[in-house]
């Protein structure tokens, strides 16, 4: 075999060889990311934290999926658990991969949240909804990374997501998801740094409920 014909042959071969591992790579990295959206779906509450801790609340937490043939997106409602038809806080996360075990949980508000608290009833009626109808909460976006399996952990930039929240310069969010389990810190803090609002002692600890 000439020289010419080894070099085409070895260059077909290490070609292939690339392909196959960037095939694996993207396999591996979709596996991954529907994990983290799998084990995030789901009705919690913090009910067993609230009966052993008065200072927390029983607080009902909502992910439903939406939006399946544009990417990972959860609509998110979250509530005191007795006031459901009337949420506190109303958002959309969209969950995209960074690398192979980094993710990224962007944070959308809606401008006419009050149309679509409690649509997860009827999921398909957040087909209207549209990305005009969102509007990203910049800085506030949680990076996430695997630690091992059905185990994410992450949080916001130091001090990156803006607030005005109760007196509050910027907010700060820890998040540990595993699979029936979403340990979540939310805490606002002023200028100088004191916190004005959230949990003191640490995060809320929501258990997925069985529906």
């Amino acid at each position: 075999m000439n020289i010419k014909k080894t070099f085409l042959l070895l260059a077909a071969i290490a070609l292939f060889i690339g392909c196959k591992s960037a095939q694996n790579t993207s396999s591996k990295t979709s596996d991954a990311l529907n994990e983290l959206v799998s084990i995030m779906q789901g009705h919690y509450s913090s009910e067993k934290q609230s009966t052993e801790d008065k200072e927390y609340y029983n607080i009902s937490l909502r992910m439903t999926p939406i939006w399946k043939e544009k990417g990972n997106y959860l609509f998110v409602e979250q509530a005191i658990f007795d006031k459901q038809d009337k949420p506190y806080r109303v958002r959309v996360y969209k969950v995209t991969q960074k690398s192979e075990n980094e993710f990224m949980s962007e944070i959308y508000t809606l401008k006419n949240e009050k149309d679509w608290i409690g649509k997860w009833a009827n999921p398909e009626a957040y087909n209207k909804l549209t990305d005009a109808d969102l509007e990203l909460k910049q800085g506030c976006e949680v990076v996430l990374k695997r630690v091992e399996k059905n185990k994410f952990i992450g949080a916001t930039g130091d001090k990156t997501c803006p607030s005005e929240l109760r007196g509050a310069s910027f907010a700060n969010s820890i998040v540990t998801v595993t699979q029936n389990e979403i340990l979540s810190w939310d805490q606002g803090f002023d200028k100088e740094g004191k916190q004005v609002w959230g949990a003191t002692k640490g995060g809320y600890r929501f258990i997925k409920m069985k529906e």
